[in-house]
């Protein structure tokens, strides 16, 4: 049998879309950085557990804390809901400058491997050219084309997969419902 304790936040978690039990204030924030609320280092703890509870959620999402009705404070609210909206804010926002970034560079490098290749094929082609230099640009410069834009594919394809996905959990928690509630 469930105790009325329980059953309270059983129902608190049922309504939010995300939901996280709080000791104090404190548990959002870095245990090294002294700073006010509006300023403090947020802890990777509860990043972690915040990527972990909005992993599946879409739009729409309420960030709802939860912490003992005897240490409420409006104004400490006020301030951590700021810090919070600031920080996923600035976040989705260098991710996405980093996202593009990579893509030019990635085609940047596709367009270079593309040159490189179009110039050995020129330069083989050549009846002016003796078989010595010939042999050296196969060696040289066909490799290399492959290698640049393959290169250029992987930072497109592969390597932003991770910044995609954190990209989407600043930009779902950016736009959440940050609110606190009793247990």
């Amino acid at each position: 049998m469930e105790s009325t304790e329980e059953q309270i936040i059983k129902n608190m978690v049922d309504k939010a879309e995300v939901s996280l039990i709080l000791d104090t204030y404190d548990d959002i924030f870095s245990d090294f950085d002294p700073r006010p609320y509006n300023q403090r280092i947020l802890s990777e703890d509860f990043i972690s557990e915040a990527k972990k509870a909005a992993r599946d959620k879409t739009t729409g999402i309420e960030l709802q804390f939860m912490i003992p009705q005897q240490l409420r404070n409006e104004r400490s609210e006020s301030l951590i809901k700021q810090r919070l909206k600031d920080y996923f804010k600035k976040n989705y926002k260098r991710i996405k400058a980093e996202l593009s970034r990579q893509e030019k560079r990635a085609m940047v490098l596709i367009g270079v491997g593309v040159v490189i290749g179009f110039s050995a094929v020129f330069l083989l082609s050549s009846s002016y050219i003796s078989t010595i230099i010939k042999y050296t640009v196969e060696i040289v410069l066909t490799p290399a084309s492959w290698y640049t834009v393959w290169t250029g594919f992987d930072g497109l394809i592969v390597k932003p997969k991770d910044l995609l996905t954190d990209k989407e959990f600043y930009r779902k928690m950016a736009g959440a419902d940050i609110t606190f509630t009793s247990y």
